[in-house]
């Protein structure tokens, strides 16, 4: 086996970070929200005790998302971000640096990817390892990449949307858009602005999208709504609305007709046998962008393919770096010093 001691996978996400221990599983899963004192510049708190802080800090404290579109934006601030996890998760066994499994998207360029590595690195890890995340969603949903039979994954995260099919354990063709979560929240906060002059936060947007969010109007959802508090763009004052499923299916079409024309563009792309495979085995959706209500329907709609959403889809791209610590045994090694890419 290639990899001994203390090593860990780490989906560093947009929106949360997962990390897999080898052994045990999944041992943290926090949001990638960082709150600093601009003061001091020291941390206040990190994760989910950060998280409920956005939007509501005074002056001297700012509550950070240091990763956006899938990268880091904030070098600083995600190697203490990375550092805090480590630490959290290694106890005192810190001593014994880990090896360490990184996830990026398949769009990300050279610099971005350099930046994850030394992140990475600098947080205390012995060495790191980089992943592309189709790859890694692929094999925690349990796909055989390792086969000569094309596969197409669909992992929708919180910064971007990863399609790509694979074979022989690579990729064949693919597309990152910067397209997710994130984009889904944004639009309903547009909408909600449009429709009802209301100004709402992003953490109301997110309890929208999760509640009432969709994207397929039926008649089982369409009746569904939520009551949401806000600021009147008008008055000043605070006020509720009720937003109700069809709003929300029209806030999400613009994002959600970027995520079906990607994946028609790398259908368009894919040799043709491949192509055959993946009508018998269809598409498989990742992500936590995937369990948007209809969005698996309405894709298999638009493409004519089986469409299925793989068990515990939020986990499955940290759940990959799990297998592919204790399976994948081809470690390339590239020109960069203490970054390995895998394959």
């Amino acid at each position: 086996m290639l990899f001994a001691g203390e090593d860990i996978g780490i989906d560093l996400g947009t929106a949360s970070v997962l990390v897999f221990k080898k052994g045990k599983g999944i041992v943290l899963h926090e949001p990638s929200v960082v709150a600093i004192d601009k003061n001091t510049n020291r941390i206040i708190a990190v994760g989910e005790e950060a998280r409920r802080m956005l939007g509501r800090t005074p002056g001297h404290i700012v509550a950070i998302r240091p990763l956006k579109e899938g990268v880091i934006a904030d070098y600083d601030t995600t190697e203490k971000m990375l550092a805090y996890f480590i630490r959290k998760i290694m106890g005192r066994r810190l001593f014994f640096k880990p090896r360490v499994i990184v996830c990026i998207p398949t769009g990300a360029t050279d610099v971005e990817e350099r930046a994850a590595s030394q992140a990475t690195l600098s947080a205390g890890a012995r060495q790191a390892y980089i992943v592309e995340e189709p790859l890694a969603a692929a094999l925690g949903a349990g796909v055989n990449i390792s086969d000569a039979t094309g596969n197409m994954v669909v992992d929708i995260g919180g910064g971007t949307s990863d399609i790509a099919v694979l074979s022989l354990g690579g990729i064949v063709c693919n597309t990152s858009l910067r397209v997710g979560g994130d984009k889904f929240d944004e639009a309903i906060i547009r909408f909600v602005r449009r429709e009802y002059n209301l100004l709402i936060g992003d953490r109301t947007a997110e309890d929208i999208k999760i509640k009432v969010g969709t994207a397929l109007v039926t008649p089982q959802n369409q009746h569904r709504s939520i009551e949401v508090r806000g600021r009147d763009l008008l008055t000043g004052l605070p006020k509720n609305v009720t937003i109700t499923s069809e709003g929300c299916f029209k806030a999400l079409q613009e994002p959600i007709e970027a995520i079906i024309d990607g994946v028609k563009k790398v259908l368009e792309i894919t040799p043709p046998e491949l192509a055959a495979d993946i009508v018998n085995n269809g598409i498989v959706m990742t992500g936590g962008g995937s369990l948007l209500d209809g969005l698996d329907e309405l894709l298999s709609r638009e493409t004519n393919l089986p469409v299925h959403i793989a068990d515990d889809a939020i986990s499955c791209v940290a759940r990959g770096t799990g297998k592919a610590l204790e399976e994948m045994s081809v470690l390339k090694g590239t020109k960069r010093r203490g970054l390995k890419r895998l394959l």
